[in-house]
């Protein structure tokens, strides 16, 4: 087996990939067709989420992989290093010396799949029903700081902000800020199922059954006009029922790409011997896990009572069990690799003790052991999630402390019943709208939290908040940060785990492969393409 390595310039956000392949013969499938990228991500319409692949409800990292490849955004997320770029503009940029009024120009020519122009109205269309849609997933929350958005002419956007907001171009970079057509979407309405309507750089042929999403075919858009190359006429999304299928379907040649998720089993042996004709590309991520709680629930209401959770958790061990070098410990909800990153966590417990949690409880005068349930999703985060629920369960109770069982729900049920308050505790993962701090915070401590967390803290909302995004310079907004973060430690709203790692795997001949995912985790489809295999 020939082994290489491709090392790339480290940036943050976007980290080095670092490949381990095995040259071969010929590999892929289908010669010069679609390229077939796996997934284990389920793409549902059911009763409490009819429009999936709304850009206005759509948020998870599953959705998001649909709409990027489909919707246009001003701005986008560069390549490596770096502010986001024009994509569907021309140039943005703040045009006050308070970063309140941002001002966009589109490029010229912009046109919708369907051939229609796309105007400066269409871009303050699709801002406007996002934010008066205001869907119960909590992702207009990204566009909260807008106060109006103004068409001038044609071409021409202004944002009119609450206040200043230096994270605001990254935001503009999100799917919910992407540009709809008009023609297909309701101003008030979500629109139902899996047909999406923009300018991005491929159409999207869904194939579904039993209104299940079980393929989405992009074909390469010939009206779409913007900063990106498209190194493929077709690619295509395959969702698997699980990690082994999806493995199979790669060696077998079924398909070219294999994206979420990876079991950390997989990993390692793809790591050690990847098979004939496939390579691993092994990235650091950005990706975080941790325990979410509905403060207002009896079981953890009392602040002691996650504050003895957190003291008894013991990360270095859950990680070294289930995720291994896949993995490391987190101690704040801000990644190590981020600006503004504190251990608030270990400087707050130090590590675990059976013996400060008891304590903290005595005090609060709570009664032992608490009985708690955790709730996790059995088919989003991959199947290693309940080996990691085993071991929260096996720690908490082996305290004496806590009385823990854990119960494993469908993500299109999960959701729903975690967004009505009916879990007491419940386990999530982030993966980042950008790569910033304030990602790694607003979206589960500000007003409108996509949690729908009862947790208010009013310094962290009225002043910390505001204070980091008027700073430009991200390296300055580090003290209001680190105190969100001392916060946070103090009054565990959320629990952090740990950091994950990024994986994909890929036939020899696929090229792209090491730009496929950007900093959130999402796929970027069109840096793919098929070459010469060896």
């Amino acid at each position: 087996m020939n082994r290489k390595t491709l090392v790339l310039p480290a940036v943050i956000g976007l980290l080095a990939p670092v490949l381990a392949a095995c040259g071969g013969a010929d590999g892929g499938s289908d010669g010069g067709g679609a390229i077939a990228v796996g997934t284990t991500d389920r793409f549902i319409a059911t009763a409490d989420a009819p429009a999936p692949l709304d850009p206005a409800y759509a948020y998870d990292v599953g959705s998001w992989n649909i709409l990027r490849q489909t919707v246009q955004t001003l701005m986008i997320q560069p390549r490596g290093e770096g502010e986001p770029v024009p994509e569907a503009a021309e140039s943005c940029t703040f045009t006050d010396t308070g970063n309140e009024r941002y001002v966009c120009k589109l490029r010229e020519g912009l046109k919708f799949a369907d051939g229609n122009p796309v105007t400066a109205k269409d871009v303050k269309f699709s801002i406007d029903r996002a934010l008066a849609i205001k869907a119960d997933s909590g992702v207009s929350a990204l566009l909260s700081t807008i106060d109006t958005v103004e068409a001038q002419g044609e071409r021409e956007v202004v944002f009119h902000l609450k206040t200043a907001d230096a994270t605001f171009p990254y935001k503009l970079s999100t799917p919910v800020a992407g540009i709809v057509n008009p023609a297909d979407y309701d101003k008030g309405k979500l629109r139902d199922g899996f047909e999406v309507s923009g300018s991005g750089p491929y159409k999207l042929e869904a194939k579904v059954e039993n209104d299940e999403m079980v393929s989405a075919v992009f074909t390469k858009n010939a009206e779409y006009k913007g900063a990106l190359t498209v190194n493929n006429d077709k690619a295509e999304i395959r969702s698997f029922k699980d990690a082994d299928a999806m493995d199979a379907a790669l060696q077998d040649g079924d398909i070219d790409v294999m994206s979420r998720t990876l079991t950390p089993e997989q990993i390692k042996k793809l790591s050690i011997d990847p098979g004939e004709n496939v390579e691993l590309i092994d990235m650091p991520g950005l990706e975080i896990r941790y325990l979410a709680f509905n403060t207002d629930a009896p079981g953890v209401k009392d602040k002691a009572v996650r504050q003895a959770m957190a003291q008894v958790v013991n990360r270095s061990e859950l990680v070294s069990k289930v995720y291994g070098s896949q993995a490391e410990p987190l101690y704040s909800l801000v990644p190590a690799t981020i600006t503004g990153h504190s251990n608030s966590f270990f400087n707050e417990y130090g590590d675990p003790s059976t013996d400060k949690a008891e304590s903290l409880l005595a005090k609060a005068d709570v009664t032992t052991p608490v009985k708690l349930t955790l709730h996790y999703t059995t088919d989003h985060y991959g199947a290693a999630t309940k080996q990691e629920f085993e071991v929260l369960q096996k720690q908490l109770n082996a305290s004496g402390l806590f009385d823990v069982t854990i119960k494993g729900t469908p993500w299109d049920s999960f959701v729903p019943a975690q967004r009505k308050g009916s879990y007491e505790v419940w386990g999530m993962g982030w993966f980042p709208d950008f790569p910033d701090a304030d990602n790694y915070l607003a979206p589960f401590l500000d007003d409108d939290n996509f949690l729908k967390s009862p947790y208010a803290n009013s310094v962290i909302r009225n002043t910390l908040i505001p204070a980091s995004r008027r700073e430009p310079d991200r390296g300055s907004a580090a003290t209001s940060l680190t105190e969100i973060q001392d916060i946070v430690a103090e009054d565990v709203p959320v629990l952090p785990l740990w950091q994950g790692k990024q994986y994909v795997a890929a036939r020899d001949d696929i090229t792209g492969t090491a730009y496929v995912l950007n900093s959130s985790s999402t796929l970027q489809l069109w840096e793919l393409g098929r070459g010469v295999s060896g």
